[in-house]
């Protein structure tokens, strides 16, 4: 008999069979043991570093908070910036760039047509949809570029009836890009 013969006679066999198989009742290796007490070792010893030690400077909630504070700062900024140039007179130069109203309009076929309609005739196969039309002479809150920048960016003045404000969902650059596309139906 061989030496790893008799090895293998020599390790127990586990009582329990399932489905047919037999299980050895050894040890596990040293090696592994020990890589996973050391695991356990690492895991205590960095959950108390970052969870409680005084090390720590900032939590988790101070750190989004500041961050959502410098989103808030830049979108503001950019806010700020835009404006400063936009004056009726831009917005229809705006309105003559092909790049500005493909991109508008892309905006306004993703979240105005809804309900002011895909031609802007607040119409969907002759049923009237929730918004008021774009396309005539008739504006309810003003049809002055800047007016509409002001409706889309703040909402109807009666929220109940009217337009949400989409500021908190587009850029001021994306409701300068839209607005340019509305203006496309209005030429100067």
């Amino acid at each position: 008999m061989s030496q790893k013969q008799s090895k293998e006679e020599s390790v127990p066999i586990r009582e329990h069979v399932f489905d047919g198989i037999e299980e050895y009742d050894q040890r596990l290796p040293n090696w592994w043991l020990f890589t996973f007490y050391i695991a356990i070792v690492f895991f205590v010893i960095g959950w108390a570093l970052y969870y409680q030690s005084p090390l720590r400077l900032v939590d988790d909630f101070q750190s989004i908070d500041s961050e959502m504070a410098e989103i808030h700062a830049k979108k503001e900024a950019e806010t700020e910036k835009v404006l400063a140039t936009l004056d009726n007179d831009a917005l229809y130069e705006m309105s003559k760039k092909p790049e500005q109203t493909e991109a508008g309009k892309a905006i306004f076929e993703a979240k105005c047509a809804a309900c002011h309609g895909m031609d802007l005739s607040a119409k969907l196969g002759g049923v009237a949809l929730p918004g008021l039309p774009l396309n005539d002479a008739e504006w309810k809150y003003g049809g002055a570029p800047l007016e509409i920048m002001n409706t889309i960016t703040n909402g109807s003045p009666d929220v109940t009836k009217g337009m949400i404000a989409w500021s908190s969902q587009l850029s001021p650059v994306e409701i300068a890009q839209v607005v340019s596309y509305i203006l496309t139906y209005h030429p100067r």
